[in-house]
């Protein structure tokens, strides 16, 4: 079973993929997508604030934001990771639940990172946002570097993250029953 839909003007087949025996969700994959990806980011720069620096969550949003990044002109970006890696002269580290992950996870920041952060615009950015779970972690870490939250953006809005009056996104994408059919 698959969902399509027109996402940045580009036709795309989503697989629909079981989360649990009454929920199925379309898995939006931009890894490898290049021709999706630098459309994605072109059409989500036409909405976003002003801002001095992006940031996302490992893994999927890493190529949207250096694809913006490199649209706009930017010089750098920031990535939370999953892992604290040996280079990191430091961390700041807050708890993650997401619906496409089985366990509660840890996402972390290098402290030098976070100092270029403070008093700066930070625009958060995502593929997808479900729950808001991922959202509300990168949020906290921002908010623990001193950065002004001026925006929240993602690809696609799944489920009831279409009704956050505060997320900027290109399309929504419904939730799906067993039988492949919407369920909301």
């Amino acid at each position: 079973m698959e969902y399509k839909m027109n996402i940045a003007g580009l036709d795309r087949a989503l697989p629909l993929c079981r989360v649990s025996d009454e929920l199925y969700i379309g898995a939006f994959v931009i890894f490898g997508d290049a021709e999706l990806t630098v459309a994605c980011a072109r059409e989500l720069l036409k909405k976003a604030p002003e801002y001095d620096y992006l940031i996302t969550a490992e893994a999927k949003g890493i190529p949207l934001i250096h694809e913006m990044a490199r649209q706009h002109g930017d010089k750098k970006y920031f990535v939370i990771r999953k892992k604290p890696k040996l280079y990191m002269t430091g961390v700041l580290e807050v708890d993650v639940t997401s619906i496409t992950t089985t366990s509660e996870q840890k996402l972390y920041l290098d402290t030098a990172d976070a100092a270029l952060m403070k008093g700066k615009r930070i625009l958060i950015v995502d593929d997808v946002v479900s729950t808001g779970g991922s959202l509300e972690s990168i949020e906290k870490i921002v908010n623990m570097t001193g950065g002004i939250i001026c925006g929240k953006m993602t690809i696609l809005a799944e489920g009831s993250a279409r009704n956050m009056k505060d997320l900027i996104y290109l399309n929504p994408l419904p939730l799906f029953n067993p039988d492949g059919t919407i369920k909301c």
